[in-house]
């Protein structure tokens, strides 16, 4: 066996053994970006496939959750661009999804998918945003090179669908 595919296979384990450990995180992130969970099903599994079609671009020992949120946000972007051709149209509409969280009683898996079906509302650029930073836990300059813009861009969208949810959660409250 050469150097070089041993260095291959190397990457490819590195690769598979980073996505089973990152799946959740990515379909939750593949389900704010398309709204659906059909079609975070074939964009989470899209992306797998093009990280271990590309596992040479990956560099090992750096962070492998970034370079899968970029890819991955990477191939949405590509396929919004390939309806609006096509169809003429964007983002389909939002559906209901199974968001509840298994590890929490009623009550608390009631109040998260509220919010998340809140988030799903918002546009899909501050949604992207409020996963990244709030739920997945990425500071605001990792959120910026996912996404590839600037930082306070970033900020921008957090702090505009911040007011956005605060505004309905108020007014909801305000009836109830």
């Amino acid at each position: 066996m050469s150097i070089i595919s041993w260095f291959n296979k190397d990457q490819d384990s590195e690769i598979r053994d980073g996505i089973k450990i990152i799946y959740p995180r990515l379909w939750r992130y593949c389900l704010v970006l398309t709204g659906s969970a059909v079609q975070a099903d074939d964009l989470v599994q899209a992306a797998c496939l093009r990280a271990l079609e590309n596992a040479s671009n990956f560099e090992s020992g750096t962070h492998f959750d970034r370079w899968m949120f970029r890819l991955t946000q990477r191939l949405w972007i590509n396929e919004l661009r390939k309806q609006a051709v096509r169809t003429g149209g964007g983002l389909s509409t939002i559906e209901e999804a199974d968001l509840r969280d298994h590890g929490l009683d009623q009550l608390s898996s009631a109040m998260v998918k509220e919010v998340l079906m809140s988030v799903m509302h918002l546009p899909e650029a501050q949604r992207a945003a409020i996963i990244l930073v709030y739920v997945e836990g990425h500071s605001y300059r990792d959120a910026a090179m996912i996404l590839d813009i600037p930082v306070g861009t970033i900020m921008s969208r957090l702090s505009v669908a911040r007011s956005k949810l605060v505004q309905k959660f108020r007014s909801e409250s305000e009836v109830g």
